[in-house]
């Protein structure tokens, strides 16, 4: 008799298993209504695990319905990040999407553990060497979700050599020709020498030399180490109007300026 219980109790536990599980899976439509059920399930989009009931697991790490757009190719928040990722030339410092100069972090590999809402107040609270762009709370979104887009379109990326950290104080000891003579007004991203210069008159410099600057002059043309040259000699020259005054550099000066501004190759 004992024998057939228990039987009976393993046949009812293999019958509830599956109404069990296929209750779990649907958690999320317990309290949400469905949208966008082509795209795939709540948690493709939105993160957290759909397994539980539970608030505090269902909802752990949940990505909000205003950073989710990134999983929706050609929607309105990616798009409208995709201009502004080009606007502001995120590229001539961060790789993102594939493409960019590696001078800060790879915005295609984020660490683990970082979430939209940490991206977020990066791009709105910046760190000390990246532009403040001062955009509201929709274009940060926008943004957001045009880096989480790119990262996934990117695909799993290929190795890469740890990137080298320099910090404040080693560029300092260096006396380099761009903290003596440029960084006054300008503010700029190295391979070599890490963050230089400290002021924010003139444009942040950084990346000067690859095509992700943005084009700041006429005819479409691109800074070159000869265009720069020029510029430092009479930039009302080159821009007719110009505020800055002639910069005289001696030869090996300008050789360790135009040092500073070299990108890697892609």
């Amino acid at each position: 008799m004992a024998l057939k219980s228990s039987l009976l109790i393993a046949l009812l536990g293999l019958l509830l298993v599956p109404a069990s599980l296929a209750l779990a899976a649907g958690s999320c439509l317990h309290c949400h209504r469905p949208h966008y059920a082509k795209e795939g399930s709540c948690i493709s989009c939105h993160g957290g695990d759909d397994r539980s009931d539970q608030l505090s697991i269902a909802h752990h790490d949940l990505v909000p319905g205003r950073f989710a757009w990134f999983t929706i190719a050609g929607s309105q928040p990616v798009t409208g990040g995709e201009k502004l990722r080009e606007l502001l030339s995120c590229r001539r410092c961060h790789i993102s999407g594939g493409k960019g100069n590696r001078l800060a972090s790879n915005l295609d590999r984020l660490p683990g553990g970082t979430t939209p809402q940490r991206l977020f107040e990066a791009i709105k609270t910046p760190a000390q060497f990246m532009p403040d762009f001062r955009l509201d709370d929709r274009q940060l979104g926008y943004l957001v979700n045009a880096i989480l887009s790119g990262a996934k379109m990117a695909g799993k990326p290929e190795r890469e050599a740890p990137q080298v950290v320099l910090f404040e104080n080693e560029a300092r000891n260096r006396k380099n020709v761009f903290d003596k003579r440029c960084g006054s007004c300008h503010r700029v991203l190295t391979r070599t020498l890490g963050g230089l210069g400290k002021g924010n008159i003139g444009p942040n410099l950084s990346g000067l030399f690859s095509r992700y600057y943005p084009v700041t002059l006429s005819h479409d043309q691109r800074w070159t180490a000869e265009v720069l040259r020029r510029w430092l000699e009479n930039p009302r020259e080159i821009r007719e109007y110009s505020q800055m005054q002639p910069v005289a550099l001696k030869k090996d000066e300008l050789g360790q300026l135009l040092a500073v501004f070299a990108v890697p190759a892609e």
